[in-house]
């Protein structure tokens, strides 16, 4: 799996368990600690988010980081 694909991964988890919720972009930023413009970023693919803010997404969705993450995806 290329560094695109670990983003693009990424990224679809967030949008998806974003929805799941029922979040708002601005609820999770806020959730997180990061701005509702760097989350449309990340879930754009735009970015690539340090661990910190991998893990505060996570716990602002209430998953695991792998279920963001799964590095086993084929």
């Amino acid at each position: 799996m290329d560094r695109k694909e670990i983003i693009r991964i990424f990224s679809e988890n967030v949008r998806a368990e974003r929805a799941r919720k029922q979040y708002s972009q601005e609820k999770l930023a806020e959730m997180a600690g990061i701005t509702p413009e760097y989350l449309a970023r990340i879930e754009k693919e735009k970015y690539s988010p340090s661990l910190i803010v991998i893990a505060n997404l996570a716990i602002a969705l209430g998953v695991t980081v792998d279920k963001l993450i799964p590095l086993n995806h084929q």
